[in-house]
């Protein structure tokens, strides 16, 4: 193989790392603003507030035909055709929550993350994770019961003893009963235990048949919500947001919304878990672990799309009861807590197809941030850490750049030599290849070794919730946006125009132009991207030249 080809070699991995980048910060396609719903769209209800059948609508799932052994009917999803009624909405704040509770369905309809401000600039604003009123970020988790015509579902209007719920000090939990009776003696209480330091959120239903008729009815629960907005133009940093399902077989299957409007999810699976997840935050139903659970997926109007689950059906005799029990985790995808929720729930920070290799570098991080208590220093011991493991293969490249560099006078004489037999300019370069030990490939099979590393680190600094509105120092103050005055990104960009000069030039005025521009269309893209990600660049960048300064210097001398 010839130098130029060599170099073009190392020019197509440079590029592939340049078109990743690219397509990652690329704005996804544009779709059509979704109309803003009627009032009270999907929020319909019985005429009466107790003893009259729910009008269920066509967004309500079908019970199973049978408790656990035969497949649960497909739900049929639709926005109802009840009685629209005013909104009344239960207000529950705790430590770290602060949730509304419309009595219409006991559907959580927002939650705002106190220890989760909107931004730097707006400490006392928290995230909105949930949101109903908001057509572009509609996003909200409903419950019901399922299989009889009378069973109270979202669209039936609870009853709530007060309006006002909060977590007393001292405290551990407080719990926020919802209540529906029929006009036969059914009654249904609906109870949600919101407890201190925790985004789980665990909700008892229990069915007491006062009737002389025997019911028969399931558990379920969905998450409704929107498609976003794509935001950012081209320079937006793309990251998943969807549906997620687990179980046994699957752990960690996305459901984009655009599956959903294809398809509808129809499946039974032994425990297992739904979820909506976005950027950092998450909201995911968990049902009973044992339990044969059916999920499902509907496309909704107004561009909405559901997914959820339902439980086993139960039949509760006149006189007797039954309680259904299940979880819903709101709030930041931090995985230690995610982990203690259910299997595989910490999947939903969503590090990609190099998640193997992601998640030990986020361990460390941790570890390491540990100790140092600063996310920043925390990112730069991290990167020390990683080139010094790396360090015989990064030696091993710059040791054959190196070689290629003293070599480059008697490579350009053979190109002008056989300037019109390029046949005989590869044998004369192989040859010369040779004569002095060179592996034209020698700077280039080190480095591709190394990017699922790079690429993987790249994904942890992007999801990690840790990094959001983590400050490092002077005007560097949240690691999850970019620097706001494009110091870092111009600096990493500097660093790439002095490793250019450590590296042979390509004989081929073409080629060496392309990649004197590399430098330039990184820091481009880099400009917008978070501080955290280019921290990590320029760090590595630094420690890289370092390296190949010093056996440059070793090899070639002076140049």
């Amino acid at each position: 193989m010839m130098a130029t080809e060599q170099i073009r070699l190392i020019l197509i991995v440079a590029l592939c790392v340049v078109s990743f980048l690219l397509w990652d910060a690329w704005q996804r396609d544009y779709g059509p603003k979704p109309p803003p719903p009627p009032t009270g769209a999907g929020q319909t209800v019985p005429d009466a507030a107790s003893g009259s059948p729910a009008s269920p609508g066509v967004d309500v799932p079908r019970a199973p035909e049978a408790p656990t052994t035969e497949r649960t009917a497909a739900p049929s999803v639709g926005a109802g055709d009840g009685t629209a009624v005013p909104d009344r909405k239960i207000r529950v704040i705790t430590d770290v929550l602060a949730v509304d509770i419309d009595t219409v369905g006991g559907t959580i309809a927002s939650a705002d993350l106190r220890s989760y401000p909107v931004s730097n600039d707006k400490p006392d604003e928290p995230f909105r994770l949930l949101d109903d009123t908001n057509p572009q970020s509609y996003f909200i988790a409903q419950s019901g019961l399922t299989g009889t015509p009378f069973a109270p579902n979202h669209h039936t209007r609870f009853e709530s003893i007060s309006d006002t719920y909060e977590l007393a000090d001292g405290a551990d939990f407080v719990d926020v009963p919802l209540r529906w009776r029929s006009d036969d003696g059914v009654e249904v209480v609906r109870t949600y235990r919101f407890k201190r330091d925790d985004y789980l959120i665990d909700v008892r239903t229990g069915v007491v048949n006062g009737s002389e008729e025997a019911w028969r009815v399931a558990q379920y629960a969905q998450l409704q919500r929107g498609e976003p907005e794509s935001e950012g133009g081209i320079f937006r940093t793309y990251t998943y947001t969807g549906g997620i399902l687990s179980g046994p077989e699957k752990p960690y299957e996305k459901v984009d919304f655009s599956d959903m409007a294809s398809q509808d999810v129809d499946r039974d699976v032994v425990g297992g878990w739904v979820a909506m997840i976005q950027h950092y935050f998450a909201a995911a139903w968990i049902p009973g672990s044992e339990d044969t659970n059916h999920y499902y997926s509907k496309s909704l109007p107004y561009d909405r799309f559901a997914i959820g689950v339902v439980g086993p059906v139960a039949n509760v005799p006149p006189g007797g009861a039954e309680e259904f029990t299940l979880s819903l985790y709101v709030g930041p995808k931090i995985q230690e807590r995610m982990q203690d929720v259910a299997p595989h729930l910490e999947r939903t920070v969503d590090y990609g197809w190099l998640w193997l290799i992601a998640e030990p570098l986020f361990w460390l991080l941790s570890w390491i941030h540990g100790f140092v208590g600063n996310w920043g220093w925390a990112i730069i011991i991290l990167t020390m850490l990683i080139k010094l493991a790396f360090f015989q293969l990064s030696a091993t490249s710059y040791k054959s750049m190196a070689r290629m560099r003293k070599l480059q006078p008697r490579i350009v004489a053979l190109r002008e030599r056989y300037t019109a037999d390029k046949q005989r300019m590869n044998q004369a370069m192989m040859e010369l290849y040779r004569e002095e030990k060179i592996n034209p490939l020698g700077g280039c099979l080190p480095i591709l070794v190394q990017i699922p590393v790079f690429i993987a680190l790249y994904w942890v600094l992007l999801e990690s919730v840790e990094l959001r509105q983590a400050s490092f120092i002077g005007w560097l103050d949240d690691l999850s946006v970019h620097d706001p005055y494009f110091v870092l990104p111009i600096a990493m960009g500097l660093t790439m125009l002095i490793q250019q000069k450590l590296n042979p030039t390509p004989p081929d005025p073409m080629q060496a132009r392309i990649m004197m521009a590399l430098p330039f269309v990184f820091t481009f893209f880099f400009l917008f991207f978070p501080s955290g990600l280019v921290l990590y660049w320029f760090v590595n960048n630094v420690l890289s030249i370092l390296q190949q300064w010093v056996i440059t210097k070793k090899i070639v001398g002076d140049t």
